[in-house]
């Protein structure tokens, strides 16, 4: 019978070791990656709710300004009114239809303000909406980070130390932190202490 060499303890437990270093250093790379893409969403997430924010800021001033030139059409069509009433039967046919004219156009200017800040004012609540939904999405990317952060550290440590426990620590933090990434996305559930 021929002699055949069997591989000794040590070799089979070195290859064992590689083949493990392999699959974490892989496993830590699609950490890092995620970690990437986590970090894009907080950003943007961040960014939409400080433009929104921006905005629907310019829009309430926009509202405010118009609110104004309605109440000053208001009040200068109320003085005119004031004055056809009090010095109407004094004046002449021309003059008061002349005021009346211009009593018209005011109350003419003072609904289209009117008008035109209920369009204001939707777009300006359209706009805290996008504000609140991004700054509801903002936490789970932080926390996401963190995970992520952490599972690629202990995953590293799991390398040197040829330690599975704590590789499957760190698929447990990237796993978390994969499911606030996504839900920072989504938002496909609220957690309260999040708000």
């Amino acid at each position: 019978m021929p002699e055949v060499e069997l591989p000794k303890l040590e070799e089979l437990e070195e290859m064992r070791n590689k083949s493990f270093t392999r699959r974490v250093a892989l496993t830590t790379a699609i950490f890092a990656v995620l970690l990437a893409i986590t970090s894009l969403g907080g950003n943007n997430a961040m960014k939409e709710m400080l433009l929104s924010q921006q905005q629907a800021s310019d829009q309430w001033a926009f509202y405010q300004s118009k609110n104004i030139r309605e109440l000053i059409y208001k009040t200068n069509g109320l003085r005119m009114e004031a004055e056809l009433i009090e010095r109407g039967p004094a004046m002449g046919p021309q003059a008061k239809k002349r005021y009346e004219a211009m009593l018209k156009d005011m109350r003419a200017e003072q609904a289209r303000y009117r008008d035109d800040k209920k369009k204001i004012e939707e777009e300006a609540r359209h706009l805290e909406a996008e504000r609140d939904a991004n700054r509801s999405k903002d936490p789970y990317f932080d926390y996401a980070e963190v995970l992520l952060q952490i599972s690629i550290v202990m995953a590293s440590i799991a390398i040197l130390s040829v330690s599975r426990q704590i590789f499957y620590f760190a698929l447990g933090c990237a796993s978390l932190g994969t499911i606030l990434m996504l839900n920072g996305f989504f938002l496909l559930f609220r957690l309260p202490f999040f708000h």
